[in-house]
């Protein structure tokens, strides 16, 4: 499987340690007596599935009543403004506040309910093929996987549980008497992203300097600096300069398939309890932040 858009360029495999490409499954089946754990951090949205993970929900938090068709329709364009442009540093933020406010009131087992209920039409046939292999071979070193993504655990959490993770961590949204109370708790973004990995290093004892790290975008720069071997995947353009000129791996995802027909005994985790780092509900993630924001800034 040849994810790299240069094999000149892209840097080591998972267990390559002299720069040449590698197939860790075969090299390193089982971590070695006495050796350092380590993990493979993943961003979520366009680097593990094909969209945004909490705008694929938004025909069934319609069909739940949570959102109205306006917001529907807005997810559908939001998606495809996500999937080419992104967000920078400063719509982010302005994301961070819309956020609040289009939660606010929500119940929160409902919106548990809906994504349960719907997961597996929604998010199994967008997985990224790419990726739920790079999750086995990881996952055959002797490595665990930790998914890192400023969605919301309710949403987070059961794709978590889908691929077989270790870990998740995500944004915390504020609740109270069984609802979103509008006010953002934790936010997994930029800089809080990689202070929970390194603090989720000390609890499992991760050598950082040996593990791994994939995201699309350069708000993810700290998260991908806190590690050792770091990659672009399907980079944005700040990301993709940053690859190049600190010779990353730059790797190309671009085939979506079902899960579940590719692989029905994919890993789950039997034994490991899947941990929530930071728990909540961000149920709006990139895409349809980055338009509420444009609109309110256009409108200013």
């Amino acid at each position: 499987m040849d994810t790299t858009e240069n094999a000149d360029t892209a840097g080591p495999g998972p267990d390559a340690a002299d720069g040449t490409a590698s197939e860790p499954a075969a090299a390193a089946p089982h971590r070695p007596y006495g050796a350092p754990r380590t993990a493979a951090f993943f961003d979520l949205d366009k680097t593990i599935i094909a969209k945004s993970s909490a705008l694929a929900f938004s025909r069934p938090f319609y069909q739940g009543g949570l959102i109205n068709r306006r917001a529907v329709l807005k997810s559908a364009y939001a998606q495809f403004v996500f999937l080419v442009g992104g967000a920078d540093h400063d719509q982010m933020e302005k994301m961070r506040a819309y956020l609040s406010a289009l939660t606010r009131g929500w119940n929160v087992q409902q919106v548990r309910e809906i994504v349960a209920e719907t997961l597996h039409g929604m998010i199994d046939p967008i997985i990224y093929e790419e990726a739920a292999s790079l999750i086995e071979q990881h996952h055959a070193a002797g490595r665990d996987v930790v998914i890192v993504s400023s969605s919301g655990s309710e949403v987070v959490e059961p794709i978590g549980r889908l691929l077989g993770a270790d870990h998740v961590i995500a944004t915390r949204l504020q609740i109270a008497d069984g609802r979103y109370t509008g006010e953002i708790e934790y936010y997994a973004y930029a800089e809080n992203k990689a202070a929970a990995i390194r603090e989720l290093a000390v609890v499992e004892g991760y050598d950082l300097a040996n593990c791994y790290a994939y995201s699309d975008s350069s708000t993810d720069l700290p998260m991908l600096e806190a590690v050792g071997h770091p990659s672009a995947v399907n980079p944005d353009r700040a990301l993709r300069k940053e690859a190049t000129a600190r010779e990353w791996p730059v790797l190309v995802f671009s085939r979506p398939v079902e899960l579940q027909r590719r692989l029905p005994e994919f890993r789950a985790p039997s034994n490991t309890v899947l941990t929530a780092v930071a728990v909540g509900a961000a149920v709006l993630t990139a895409g349809l932040l980055w338009y509420g924001a444009k609109r309110r800034r256009s409108a200013a």
